[in-house]
């Protein structure tokens, strides 16, 4: 049974999603709604400076379509004048940091070739809350609190610093730069938005950095997804230069490891982490722009290369990496679905939190900080470069089988989202459990997973005592925490044939809508 479905992360846009669906549009529509209402009542999460991927899939298709719309770094940005300076990894302050935004060309490009609706009526919905208010969240208000250094008299961002001081949870916010900038897209498509007024004051706020001739360089291109056979089922990701192979790649090693089927069971635990390590280690070595990736991107699911590497995961401690696997073989998650069983899973990020301290004056943005994905090591597939894209966090999910969708799963949570998507697939994809289940269960962390790290993990309260003790007995080295963690997460999942829908508990906002 396929349903209408939206889980965002901000009940106003699971709502915009819901309208534009009621008024006829598909589930590309729906997305485009949410996503764009999204980085207006939740810059704290993403917004027009920020890069968007995106995975559709409809019954009937072989394959699902697959978009990177991730911007470049600038022509005129350079790591060797970064190193001459002194520096040894690019500077929060530099403009080096503000990349290319990519979302206003994803969305356009979606609409262009999915949409069944005007990109002008899937993005009014946004530019109604951007004009007429919404009530600003705790998150929210969290967020330009902890910022107000940086921010406060940041024109790009004045609706959230009333007076000169940050809104408190449920003032009025409202932003009319924001929607005549999204107007002005509805109406004129991309060269509106990067050859217009948005476009001048992207160049602008990064002193020339990006150009206007980069900015006449559409950011989002079609892309062959990548993918291996889990559970009976295909699980589809987008290829580098993002991360997102490292989930679906951890479940299956996870099950290559034959783990027991109670989620209770130690041995569960242990093993998920193992499989998820095995992999990770290289994570920073092998993803990045593919003009400089050092691995065939079909090949980082090659079941012959994960079966190599569950066979280094032990069951009785745990492990150090690197083993030589060989080479041969701030963000928002939201997912779609509609009743022709189209499922989109798409994911928009200004990268940490609230992004760069670089604005679009004139037109109501911030810009993204994805820069901080390069670094500035001579010869190694990341350092920075121009018209070069970075190592990006975003991993969105679709898993399918011969009659179509059958699953959208993706999160927020930067380096650590693959680790969320394993935890979560685990319980709902794997394991079969309720989904609010699957939600609700504890979660681990793990921050350094570079070569020889230890397994250092952060947890949340309610694992069994017996889980955390045999842990520590395998060599786990735990940090126990005092409450759920708000950004580990929203995951946001849709169970597409089976009509269920559920959203995470650990962020308020968080809305999951089946009608």
């Amino acid at each position: 049974m396929t349903v209408n479905a939206v889980v965002t992360p901000h009940h106003l846009s699971a709502e915009a999603g819901r309208t534009v669906i009621e008024a006829g549009g598909n589930a590309v529509d729906a997305a485009i709604a949410a996503v764009a209402t999204q980085g207006v009542v939740a810059p704290e999460t993403c917004g027009l400076g920020g890069d968007l991927f995106a995975l559709v899939h409809t019954p009937g298709w072989d394959v699902p379509l697959a978009l990177n719309a991730s911007g470049r770094a600038g022509s005129r940005v350079s790591a060797e004048s970064l190193r001459a300076a002194g520096h040894e990894t690019i500077p929060e302050d530099s403009e080096a940091v503000a990349t290319i935004p990519g979302c206003a060309d994803g969305l356009a490009t979606l609409a262009a070739r999915l949409g069944s609706l005007s990109l002008q009526a899937a993005l009014q919905p946004a530019i109604d809350l951007a004009s007429q208010g919404f009530p600003a969240s705790n998150e929210q208000s969290r967020a330009f609190q902890r910022q107000a250094a940086v921010y406060s008299t940041n024109p790009a961002v004045r609706s959230f610093y009333p007076a000169g001081q940050p809104v408190s949870p449920g003032d009025q916010v409202v932003r009319p730069d924001l929607a005549r900038t999204l107007s002005d897209l509805a109406e004129g498509g991309r060269k509106a938005f990067y050859l217009g007024i948005p476009g001048e004051d992207i160049v602008r706020a990064v002193d020339d950095a990006i150009t206007r001739e980069d900015l006449e360089e559409n950011q989002a291109e079609w892309i062959e997804p990548i993918s291996v056979d889990v559970a009976g089922l295909t699980a589809w990701t987008i290829p580098p230069n993002s991360q997102g192979y490292l989930g679906p790649a951890t479940l299956a090693v996870f099950e290559m490891l034959d783990p027991p089927d109670d989620a209770d069971d130690p041995m569960w635990w242990h093993l998920l982490i193992e499989a998820y390590r095995c992999l990770a280690w290289e994570r920073d070595d092998i993803v990045s722009d593919p003009s400089t990736a050092p691995l065939p991107a079909n090949l980082l699911m090659d079941r012959p290369r994960l079966e190599r590497a569950a066979a280094t995961v032990s069951k009785t401690t745990t492990g150090t990496w690197p083993t030589d696997l060989g080479r041969a073989s701030g963000t928002a998650y939201l997912t779609v679905t509609d009743t022709s069983g189209m499922a989109v899973s798409i994911i928009q990020s200004n990268y940490r939190g609230t992004g760069s301290r670089f604005g679009a004056d004139r037109s109501g943005f911030l810009l993204q900080d994805r820069g901080l994905g390069f670094n500035l090591t001579s010869g190694h597939p990341n350092e920075l470069a121009p018209g070069k894209r970075p190592l990006h966090t975003l991993s969105p999910t679709i898993w399918s089988d011969e009659s179509g969708p059958r699953w959208t799963l993706g999160c927020r949570g930067g380096p650590i989202q693959p680790q969320l998507i394993a935890q979560v697939g685990a319980r709902a994809i794997l394991g079969q459990s309720d989904l609010e289940v699957a939600q609700d269960a504890p979660r681990w962390t793990i921050g350094d997973f570079g070569p020889n790290s230890p397994s250092v993990l952060d947890i949340e309260p309610g694992i069994r005592s017996a889980v955390t003790d045999d842990l520590g007995a395998k060599g786990h080295h735990l940090n126990h925490l005092e409450s759920p963690q708000g950004g580990w997460g929203p995951v946001s999942i849709i169970d597409v044939q089976g009509g269920r829908a559920a959203a995470d508990p650990r962020v308020d906002t968080t809305h999951a809508l089946v009608f």
